[in-house]
């Protein structure tokens, strides 16, 4: 088996600021595994960068396995030797992609989504002043749902803005774990008010004992707390809803597992990116037939994407063409 990474960057439209960093493009690894007889898997990853992944740290990982030698890679060997986060997921979802190549079954066929069909993706506004955000929710108004980015100082003002541009579409947020438990009481009632049907991590991870017993009208998501199945447990009581990235729980073959156990145990789903392009977004589009909520807006907010693309229109997000992934 012949694995290459290489090291990309992909340049964002506009830059795009959240509770946690200031982005202008999008460091990711490309992965291709190519078998004896010439067919080849491709992946993308961009690794969980407030765990510390980096492009350089998931190289070393996915290296540090082809050094062992191995004719080929199988799915348990990849789980055995790597731990949840970008590099696996690379690997993991290039594999998928292998498989689909070699055996003339779609991946889609293969995780039990037998006829892909459009869906709604939230389009997701970064943090901005005043005037250019309600420029940007102007833009975005006939999209029908708009995630937007909040912090600890910039909450009603920026949701009640967009909500005046863009009055019909349904709004979810994003806190970046910036809120304590004493600001995410005060604020609901008025994000109640304008309509937001979900709140995503709002606390820190280390606090989501905060929110045991908290009664919330609107459904509060886990995403830096939740990575892997093994993460559920903890989230049980505290949350009704969990983010799936593709990049957190280390590929799609855990995320679809993720997926499945969060649902029998109650919990609503959302699936979500890293940012990206549509080569990252095809396997998590996998997911998103389990999911209450659709993220993989990844592409919208690049410069330009890879060639061939998923395709976007107005807020649905297409299947993934075979020739991209899958």
């Amino acid at each position: 088996m012949e694995v290459t990474v290489q090291t990309e960057r992909w340049p964002l439209a506009a830059t795009f600021e959240t509770a946690r960093q200031v982005m202008h493009d999008v460091p990711v690894i490309s992965v291709v595994l190519r078998d004896r007889d010439g067919h080849c898997g491709r992946a993308e990853a961009a690794g969980v960068d407030y765990d510390g992944e980096t492009p350089a740290s998931m190289s070393t990982l996915i290296r540090s396995i082809v050094e062992r030698g191995n004719e080929t890679l199988s799915f348990a060997e990849i789980t055995a030797a790597l731990p949840p986060g970008g590099a696996r997921n690379a690997i993991d979802c290039a594999l998928w992609d292998l498989e689909a190549k070699r055996s003339g079954v779609s991946a889609h066929a293969r995780a039990g989504v037998l006829i892909p069909q459009p869906l709604i993706t939230a389009l997701t506004l970064g943090l901005a002043e005043s005037s250019e955000l309600r420029r940007r929710a102007r833009a975005a108004s006939t999209h029908p749902l708009i995630k937007l980015k909040l912090d600890a100082n910039r909450h009603l003002d920026v949701v009640r803005a967009v909500r005046e541009e863009a009055p019909d579409a349904r709004l979810v947020v994003d806190a970046n774990q910036a809120w304590s438990i004493g600001l995410l009481d005060r604020l609901l009632p008025d994000l109640d008010d304008l309509g937001v049907e979900m709140i995503e991590q709002p606390l820190p991870r280390d606090h989501d004992d905060d929110l045991v017993g908290f009664d919330s009208p609107i459904v509060i998501a886990a995403d830096e707390s939740c990575t892997d199945r093994a993460s559920l447990a903890a989230l049980m009581g505290r949350y009704q809803a969990v983010n799936i990235k593709l990049d957190k729980s280390g590929g799609l073959t855990e995320a679809l597992a993720l997926a499945r156990e969060a649902r029998a145990l109650g919990l609503d789903v959302m699936v979500g990116n890293m940012c990206g392009t549509s080569l990252a977004m095809a396997p998590a589009f996998l997911v998103a037939s389990h999911a209450r909520w659709v993220d993989l807006d990844g592409p919208l907010l690049l410069e330009h994407d890879r060639s061939p693309s998923m395709a976007y229109d107005n807020g649905l997000v297409f299947p993934p063409p075979a020739a991209l992934w899958g």
